[in-house]
């Protein structure tokens, strides 16, 4: 049976935005997953996958700690001798890609974002390009997921073939239309990782505003809190700001209360899987002009786009959200739902991938 090895920089990622993947691949190929260990890990390995536990330092930039995992990542194929590589994240991306191409074993990297560190200028930028070279320049097709992260870095990296796809996509199962909620209060959610580069703060800001000036409406948090936020949340939770819910592993309860979601992030993303998820779900969005955001909304149709880094254009969006008649609102959830369908389905996704391993293991 040929084996096709996946080096990935955490399980969850894995296991939420590529089982449908996996699935499939596991009916015809010996499937390794090379990450660290996690809670999905177990879930990974009851579908068939064989795992390899990998230690990354996923933000790390301590070029010895990136050597071992360049290391690690040759032994790994030197032992297994995958037919192919399929990669995911910055880091496996590049000393995967880089490790496979010296090994000569065909690789397919996906490029889920590029990072602050290939954003913006500078040394940091310089070296992770250059390492980017090194890293695509013999892969069998390298799949991006929006526009701009394909233009940036075809426009400085030689890349012989590559795909554009709707990001992860989105399980239109799992994320099925729910119900537009009936209430005499307005829910809004905010779910990322808390950190100042997903718009926390332009969230908390616009929170306060429109709490005092409608009182009717409730703003919800919900992820991973980064220690510098975790006084804060606590205290606008105190005094009724907001609704602080932590890290939670399934957001779909929330999403059935929910009347709208806002995302006001100016980090480097692939594609939002928060959004997508929220219009699967038939709930409107509120987000930036960013690429990886701005493709999800169709402008007054399915929600909002926003400045970024702008409190002031995000406080205006969730007013003219608010003056909306029920039906609109639910009829700009409706259309959120039949674009994920038309666009974002998971399937296009595995698909893509279908047809590129099969050129490679036939």
């Amino acid at each position: 049976m040929k084996r096709i090895l996946i080096l990935a920089n955490n399980d969850i990622g894995l296991y939420k935005f590529r089982k449908e993947l996996i699935q499939r691949l596991v009916k015809n190929y010996k499937v390794y997953i090379s990450l660290p260990y996690g809670n999905y890990v177990p879930e990974l390995e009851d579908m068939g996958c064989e795992f390899i536990e990998t230690p990354i330092s996923r933000r790390g930039t301590n070029p010895i700690t990136d050597l071992k995992l360049m290391w690690h990542y040759k032994e790994i194929i030197k032992n297994i001798k995958p037919n192919l590589v399929l990669t995911y994240t910055i880091k496996p991306n590049i000393y995967g890609g880089i490790v496979s191409r010296i090994s000569k074993v065909p690789y397919i990297p996906n490029i889920t974002g590029l990072g602050t560190a290939v954003e913006n200028e500078g040394i940091l930028q310089k070296v992770t390009l250059f390492l980017y070279r090194l890293a695509l320049k013999k892969s069998h097709c390298v799949f991006f997921q929006n526009k701009e992260n394909e233009r940036f870095l075809t426009s400085r990296v030689f890349i012989k073939r590559k795909r554009l796809i709707p990001g992860s996509g989105v399980n239109l199962h799992q994320y099925s239309l729910l119900e537009y909620p009936h209430s005499t209060e307005t829910h809004f959610l905010f779910i990322a990782r808390i950190m100042k580069e997903k718009g926390i703060d332009e969230y908390l800001e616009a929170a306060e505003y429109i709490r005092e000036n409608y009182p009717y409406t409730r703003f919800h948090v919900l992820g991973f809190c980064e220690g510098e936020y975790e006084s804060k949340l606590r205290e606008m939770q105190k005094r009724k700001i907001i609704e602080y819910h932590g890290m939670q592993s399934d957001v779909k309860q929330f999403h059935e209360f929910a009347h709208c979601t806002i995302h006001p992030t100016y980090y480097p993303e692939g594609m939002s899987n928060v959004l997508l998820e929220s219009a699967a779900s038939g709930r409107p969005i509120i987000t930036t002009n960013r690429s990886g955001c701005k493709e999800i909304v169709d402008e007054q149709k399915n929600g909002y786009i926003v400045e970024e880094k702008n409190s002031l254009d995000l406080i205006n969006k969730i007013e003219m959200f608010l003056k909306l008649k029920y039906e609109d609102k639910k009829s700009m959830g409706i259309s959120g739902r039949i674009k994920m369908e038309k666009e974002f389905d998971r399937n296009i996704i595995v698909n893509s991938y279908s047809e590129e391993i099969d050129k490679i293991l036939g």
